[in-house]
């Protein structure tokens, strides 16, 4: 370089791909840690993963229970909540994931977003450090879920390790409806609007599913969607791993495929939303 100049500035970011694995997770791990502390410091933020599960289930079990379960007294309301419960899992999930939308809208419009633009760090690592921090809360929405599940009278009768299974499930499902709110998050103008886009979403998945009523009693053009609903392939599928019954392998294999399929189409749009936008 010839003697007496400077060599133009680069734009952050420039060099994202330079970024090796090595110094990508590390800036994911610290970037969790900083989304933890911001959790730990402002302990509302949880509020929706510790009382939407209770309030839910309360309501449910106790003021429709008794209906949907059948006209059978309590013994109806107890075959209700074995039925429930599973089900509720992935509403927690869809809950919890329709919150980052709202969250990394917000962060764009208080500024937090402006000061990664001048840090070496890959842009896909903010993206990825915020999943993992929600994937945590969706966690403690589900055992916060199936304690009171536990207390309402739910049993699983010894399946632990099936119970494990369809935390898993749950959790890779909703890791991938993340990325769909990301993408709203990122392409909505005020969190209002997230939000409110967000609940036309989850209004006809939730409850044009199997999660609180058999797809049975509903009418055929109803069922036909609550068919190929993935929310109901994930409800069906945890039941068959808590309760031990058959027949699971196509809901799992379903549960799968959709959350695998989400995450391909999604998250690459999210990460360059978001590098635009940064």
């Amino acid at each position: 370089m010839p003697p007496g100049r400077t060599p133009a500035p680069q734009k952050p970011g420039a060099d994202e791909g330079r970024i090796g694995l090595r110094a990508n997770l590390r800036h994911i791990g610290a970037l969790v840690r900083r989304n933890a502390l911001q959790i730990k410091q402002d302990p509302e933020s949880m509020m929706d993963a510790l009382l939407m599960p209770i309030v839910f289930t309360l309501l449910f079990v106790y003021v429709f229970g008794g209906a949907i379960g059948g006209q059978g007294g309590g013994q109806g309301r107890q075959q209700y909540v074995q039925y429930l419960i599973p089900g509720m899992m992935g509403m927690m999930g869809m809950s919890i994931a329709m919150a980052v939308g709202t969250g990394i809208n917000e962060d764009f419009r208080k500024g937090v977003m402006d000061r990664f633009r001048s840090m070496p760090i890959a842009r896909s690592s903010v993206l990825i450090a915020k999943s993992l921090v929600e994937v945590g809360r969706m966690l403690v929405a589900i055992v916060v879920l199936l304690t009171v599940g536990f207390l309402c009278g739910f049993e699983i009768h010894g399946h632990w390790l099936g119970m494990l299974g369809a935390i898993g499930l749950t959790a890779l499902f909703g890791a991938s409806l993340l990325w769909i709110f990301i993408l709203l998050g990122l392409t909505m103008n005020t969190a209002q609007a997230v939000q409110g886009v967000s609940f036309l979403v989850l209004m006809p998945l939730q409850f044009g599913s199997s999660v609180f009523v058999p797809p049975g009693t509903m009418p055929g053009w109803l069922k036909a969607f609550t068919d190929v609903n993935p929310l109901t392939h994930l409800a069906d599928a945890a039941r068959g791993l808590m309760l031990g019954h058959g027949g699971i392998a196509g809901p799992v294999m379903w549960t799968v495929i959709w959350s695998v399929g989400l995450t391909l189409v999604t998250a690459p749009f999210a990460i360059a939303k978001f590098r635009s936008k940064v």
